[in-house]
């Protein structure tokens, strides 16, 4: 099987990779590969209670993610255990690769949150962008990361991601 041929498994180990090294691994429900996009659904993934200050992740809320092959970001809703939506929190990220149960994104530190009610449009982390050296590395990487932040900025100001997870 290629690295990105679809496959009918309903577990995937998600592998958030950052600077070389795995971040986080966590297992996931395949929901659907189309060969292009795939969504997975986990709960939250970390130690406890992660507080951004804009919104808490916690043990009982869920992420539907949604990757591409061909696009620099992943979008993941967020939900509380009990249903209702928090937002979207999104990644921006060289595109997903798949092989067989695993999936590996690449973080490239900019993220972008967007309220339940779409009031909140926040750009993250760039700061750590500019810290990490991706513009002198690999320029073409980051000008690709930053047109997807803008592409999901923009978006979300336009009315959220309703097209784009369809």
């Amino acid at each position: 099987m290629s690295v990105n041929s679809p496959d009918s498994a309903d577990q995937l180990d998600v592998v958030l990779v950052k600077a070389g090294r795995t971040k986080i691994r966590y297992p996931a429900e395949l929901l659907f590969d189309d060969g292009v996009r795939l969504a997975v659904r986990a709960p939250w993934a970390g130690d406890g209670v992660r507080d951004f200050g804009f919104v808490r992740f916690e043990p009982g809320d869920v992420f539907t993610e949604y990757y591409w092959r061909d696009r620099w970001f992943a979008v993941k809703e967020v939900r509380y255990g009990t249903g209702e939506l928090k937002g979207w929190y999104c990644d921006i990220t060289r595109p997903a690769t798949r092989s067989g149960a695993e999936l590996v994104v690449e973080d490239l530190d900019l993220d972008l949150w967007v309220s339940a009610d779409g009031a909140d449009v926040l750009r993250l982390d760039e700061d750590e962008f500019e810290e990490s050296g991706l513009a002198a590395s690999d320029p073409a990487a980051a000008a690709a990361a930053v047109r997807a932040l803008d592409e999901l900025e923009g978006l979300a100001r336009a009315g959220g991601f309703g097209a784009l997870l369809r």
